[in-house]
């Protein structure tokens, strides 16, 4: 499976299940998402690398494109307004960036204190960021890439079967230079990892 937008490889990267991953994207670069055994989610962080206390917006990215969900076209903001990446490529219907990530927390609330072990995506954020000198209080609402979250007739949100497959890929453009922190989800209780978390590839292309 190679990169959905191509050139010059600067680097191809095999995240294993359950692990974090990040790098510094140079602006013009592009970082292709693969979802390698199909419905894994790859949960993201992004941020300004020439100042980190700019980072993704939930909020204003979804504010400037009056649409609850990521597609081919969303430009991905700061909290400033001011681009970080842009979806360039999308072989799903819809991407995330509305339903979180999961913790060691979350997960006994949700799954029960049997569960207290198990590490999650939050945990994954801090160690990799801490590698980069941020620690809890940089981490902000995520993108999702590959899980399922629909927005319900009643305004709830689901956490269902994953609407991706093996190989499907997205394809992310730097608009300014930026460090992407991802966890390859843990999750282990709920249908968005088919209960089976995959790997996952991370190819950054020079086009």
């Amino acid at each position: 499976m190679n990169a959905l937008v191509p050139g010059p490889v600067v680097r191809d990267d095999h995240v294993a299940p359950r692990a974090p991953w990040s790098a510094v994207v140079a602006a013009g670069h592009v970082l292709t998402i693969v979802d390698v055994g199909g419905n894994q989610s790859a949960d993201c962080l992004i941020y300004s690398d020439a100042d980190r206390s700019e980072r993704y917006s939930v909020p204003d990215t979804l504010t400037w494109q009056g649409n609850a969900y990521v597609r081919e076209g969303t430009v991905l903001r700061s909290q400033f307004g001011n681009p970080l990446m842009t979806v360039v490529g999308n072989e799903v219907a819809r991407q995330d960036t509305i339903g979180g990530a999961c913790g060691k927390e979350s997960n006994t609330l949700r799954y029960g204190h049997h569960t207290a072990y198990q590490h999650g995506c939050r945990e994954n954020f801090l160690a990799e960021a801490a590698r980069h000198g941020l620690g809890a209080r940089d981490l902000v609402s995520n993108l999702n890439w590959f899980m399922n979250v629909p927005v319900e007739a009643d305004g709830t949100l689901g956490i269902v079967d994953g609407i991706s497959g093996p190989g499907k890929r997205v394809a992310l453009r730097a608009d300014v230079d930026v460090l992407v922190i991802v966890s390859n989800c843990p999750q282990m209780n709920n249908p968005c990892n088919d209960f089976d978390p995959t790997p996952l590839r991370m190819i950054v292309t020079a086009p």
